[in-house]
């Protein structure tokens, strides 16, 4: 039975997302209406430039005060894609307090300070769902918080921003360096003006950190995530990735520890095998594997960013929460039950990728094994070339060595007593070797 009285809908921002938002709820509001149960009626749009045309919304719905907006106590939902920390924390839980639920996108904030908008939910017995935060339009959140709530999740892996990964496919097709990576990726809108939070990987540990909240049931925030950007890449560690028949790419890692005492949430730049799924993650796109005891490998994959793709998750989350709303119930909140510590990077064990620049002579092998050992750091392979000075003569050699799986604080020690090595001229990367 259809109801007849609309559910109203306040929209907290109107740019690239929220406009669409908004034009998908009058495109397809009869389609909408059925599948809920009730018509939906845009109540009232937030922005900071009223005086900016946008086309589809009546102008008598536009006003830049969003605290009035969210406090009318009409407010069936209130829809948030603002972005930040404030005022979106304050509007949200005002809304709570008012009696709306929320859909939000704001990744930073949920990573931030979930547990200020969980708990402000639980107690006013209201809605918060988020699943436009990470991965775009990849149905990734719910799955994992209700799809997979009889299992265990012991490993999410995965490609959560498009921009770097735009960034590293683009180097590993064409050969291009970082900076001229990048000035594509900005050329074609994938990358901002201002790329810091993509290329620097603050963008992906807000999502690894609500990744592996959901995932273990526990609460992590942004600050318990070992965040590297991938601006120190370069195009000979994409080469020797190829011959080692791996690609490069900035993952998102969130692992329980093998005896499910603690877990880790690291975002940093990896080889992974050219045999892994997401090797194959090409462009601007997402992808998120995930390893569950019961279910086994899953993979999600599709476009992670974007007006369109992104306003598809929050109008999914929109109709959940207007089904709640009918029903007078509401649907899973925070499951942080199992209070799981965060384990700092020092204790992750993974393989490793060095490149050592080192004087071509007889012994300096020896000697870099043997600081390898001195830390119980396992030497797989190791390759050797030589190469002409910037006078044009010899002298100099190229390292690389590949380890065993070892403790991040072993490598750590290692590198740093290389470097003291008469013989090591310099350390030019580090990376890890994921996804075997």
């Amino acid at each position: 039975m259809m109801r007849t009285r609309p559910l109203k809908v306040a929209l907290l921002g109107c740019g690239v997302v929220g406009s669409e938002v908004a034009r998908i709820m009058a495109t397809h509001a009869d389609d909408l209406a059925a599948r809920i149960g009730a018509p939906l009626e845009l109540a009232g749009v937030a922005v900071r430039r009223p005086s900016k045309v946008r086309e589809g919304i009546d102008p008598a719905l536009i006003t830049t005060d969003a605290t009035a907006l969210v406090k009318r106590g009409d407010i069936d939902v209130v829809v948030e894609v603002i972005g930040g920390i404030e005022p979106a924390r304050t509007l949200i839980t005002t809304a709570f307090e008012h009696g709306a639920s929320v859909v939000s996108a704001n990744k930073a904030l949920l990573a931030e300070d979930g547990a200020t908008l969980f708990a402000a939910a639980e107690k006013h017995g209201k809605d918060l769902y988020y699943e436009a935060a990470v991965a775009g339009a990849i149905p990734l959140l719910r799955p994992l918080r209700e799809s997979l709530a009889g299992d265990k999740v012991n490993r999410v892996l995965g490609i959560v921003n498009g921009t770097t990964n735009f960034i590293l496919d683009r180097m590993d097709s064409s050969g291009a360096g970082y900076s001229e990576a990048l000035d594509e990726a900005t050329a074609l809108g994938y990358a901002e003006a201002d790329p810091t939070a993509d290329v620097e990987g603050f963008d992906a540990a807000a999502k690894a950190a609500i990744l592996a909240g959901i995932a273990f049931h526990t609460r992590v925030r942004l600050d318990d995530v070992h965040r590297e950007g991938l601006t120190e890449v370069t195009a000979a560690d994409i080469a020797s990735a190829r011959r080692m028949g791996c690609t490069v790419k900035l993952l998102a890692i969130c692992e329980r520890a093998a005896d499910g005492r603690s877990v880790t949430a690291r975002v940093h730049p990896a080889m992974i095998p050219l045999s892994h799924p997401l090797a194959s993650v090409r462009e601007a796109y997402n992808a998120v594997f995930v390893e569950a005891e019961a279910a086994g490998q899953l993979m999600f994959y599709g476009p992670g960013a974007g007006g369109p793709p992104t306003a598809s998750a929050v109008l999914g989350d929109l109709v959940a929460v207007c089904r709640n709303r009918l029903g007078g119930a509401t649907g899973p909140g925070e499951s942080a039950y199992t209070r799981l510590p965060v384990s700092s990077m020092a204790e992750v064990v993974t393989r490793y990728h060095i490149s050592l620049d080192v004087a071509d002579k007889p012994g300096v092998l020896a000697q870099v094994a043997t600081v390898f050992a001195e830390h119980d750091v396992s030497i797989d392979t190791v390759r050797q070339q030589g190469r002409l000075d910037s006078e044009g003569l010899g002298g100099e050699a190229s390292l690389v060595v590949v380890t065993h799986r070892a403790p991040d604080a072993a490598l750590s020690g290692t590198v740093e007593a290389l470097r003291k090595l008469d013989t090591v001229r310099g350390v030019a990367s580090i990376m890890r070797v994921e996804g075997e």
